[in-house]
């Protein structure tokens, strides 16, 4: 998860009057289309309420009729992020119902409306983003869904139907891999405690770069070494001599193998948006982490395990 911004720190986890100093008023009444944040009341002092009433009622001060704030990336788009962050610290049930909130109101206003779907996409959906995140952006593909405002139907229904496979907390589709001597497995024979599924492509820059990631990290490689934690890498494509050509890049602790007929990626069992995708898995097969990048990994890895 992106280290939540420090004023959302404050906000949070301190105990705080709700007051603000006299200059602090002064220059947010003099300077225009600002973003004013809302005050979470000093009575609630525990970290999950205080994470929950501020998602709530985060874009209470917001003038979503005023579309300037379009334009001004360093406002708007800033305190999105902000607020990205914060719907990270709530349960799923609250975000969504936050989410849909928010753009109920901004619906009103159709470029504003529009203006932060983009966001949404931009920093839940791009494969790029390491942000991104399906049980986010869920809630965003349902409400176009909803909106007249949406025309275009089909490519927002094909994405929740995609968003909805594999989710946190439900288990893995199963699957069979196959190995380079044409041995097979399947994903529910694999006896761990964490099973780590690693999409990737030979000749990947960034597959390598995680592979280097995954070797040089103390916790995963004691996971490793402990048969605690299983990598699973597989390659989702067809050009199997490309794969053969580099079977020695993967560690031999790893289970490397490749989908027979790419059928994961082609019939599309497992959402993969880039190369490369990464799934943590418990030892029932549940998901815990879905789409995520090493340092997600690692921050898991250390803080829960």
């Amino acid at each position: 998860m992106k280290p939540i911004h420090l004023l959302l720190l404050s906000l949070l986890f301190l105990n705080c009057s709700g007051q603000q100093s006299k200059n602090t008023i002064v220059e947010k009444a003099e300077t225009p289309h600002t973003f004013q944040m809302v005050n979470i009341p000093s009575m609630i002092a525990d970290h999950d309420e205080r994470a929950e009433y501020l998602a709530k009622r985060y874009w209470d001060n917001f003038d979503f009729t005023d579309t300037a704030y379009i334009h001004l990336p360093q406002v708007t788009e800033q305190a999105f992020v902000d607020y990205i962050d914060v719907l990270s610290l709530v349960p799923r049930h609250v975000s969504s119902e936050v989410i849909k909130n928010m753009l109920g109101k901004a619906e009103a206003t159709p470029p504003m409306f529009i203006y932060f779907l983009d966001l949404y996409e931009k920093y839940l959906y791009d494969p790029n983003s390491p942000m991104r995140n399906d049980e986010l952006y869920i809630p965003v593909l349902e409400s176009m869904l909803e909106s007249a405002l949406v025309k275009e139907k089909i490519r927002p229904a094909h994405l929740l139907e995609l968003a909805k496979k594999n989710r946190v907390g439900e288990k893995a589709t199963n699957f069979t891999y196959t190995l380079a001597n044409g041995q097979t497995g399947t994903l529910y024979a694999i006896r761990s405690d964490y099973t780590l599924l690693f999409f990737y492509n030979p000749g990947c820059h960034t597959c390598k770069e995680i592979m280097e990631q995954l070797t040089s990290s103390l916790k995963a490689g004691y996971m490793i070494q402990e048969k605690k934690l299983t990598v699973l890498a597989l390659y989702p494509d067809e050009d199997l001599q490309e794969w053969k050509n580099h079977l020695k890049q993967v560690p031999e602790s790893w289970i490397n193998a490749y989908d027979n007929g790419a059928k994961l990626q082609n019939e599309e069992i497992y959402d993969i948006k880039a190369i490369p995708t990464l799934y943590l898995l418990d030892k029932d097969k549940k998901v815990v982490l879905k789409d995520i990048t090493f340092e997600q990994l690692e921050y898991y890895l250390r803080t829960n395990i």
